[in-house]
């Protein structure tokens, strides 16, 4: 069985960062810009914060652009390794983004809120390295995509996981609270 890797999100600033790499997270989240949600810092600061992160620790880009080009330039001005599209993008963008950005790594965040999730899986599925499962909703009058804190569906997320050979990060509610 693969070993569980840790991915710590909504890093603000260095303190945080060296605090979840003396941890041992596997990976930090820097969100850039976004319609809701927690944790957004602006791209100078994730560019300085990546810059601390040493190898093997992998730095993840929280990105809600939906174009090759413009992802493509959002990675590479913040220096991460790692872009996480929050968004649902047309695949031909991940046709540019691969070919712009070729070394970066690419997760794609599937809003777990009904069965659909498991198309979604496929439809990304040549595209990307990771999928990461969470509990937004893109659709609703201010786009949810990402830190809710919401459990979703636990049932659909095992079915996308026995659906790909991808791996997948799980989000949302992970913890509850009594």
């Amino acid at each position: 069985m693969p070993r569980t890797r840790v991915k710590v999100c909504c890093i603000a600033d260095p303190h945080e960062a060296q605090l979840a790499v003396a941890a041992g997270a596997d990976a930090v989240g820097l969100v850039g810009a976004m319609p809701s949600g927690p944790g957004p810092i602006d791209d100078a600061s994730i560019r300085a914060i990546a810059d601390l992160i040493p190898p093997p620790v992998t730095t993840f880009l929280l990105t809600s652009r939906v174009r090759g080009r413009d992802i493509a330039d959002h990675a590479a001005f913040c220096r991460t390794d790692t872009v996480q599209i929050v968004n649902h993008i047309d695949p031909t963008e991940y046709e540019i983004l691969r070919r712009l950005a070729p070394e970066v790594r690419r997760v794609q965040v599937i809003h777990v809120e009904d069965a659909s999730a498991l198309a979604l899986i496929d439809t990304y599925a040549p595209y990307v390295h990771a999928f990461l499962l969470d509990s937004g909703r893109p659709h609703a009058s201010v786009a949810e995509l990402g830190g809710t804190g919401r459990t979703h569906d636990w049932q659909i997320s095992r079915r996308c996981v026995a659906h790909t050979d991808k791996p997948i990060f799980l989000a949302g509610g992970l913890i509850r609270t009594t």
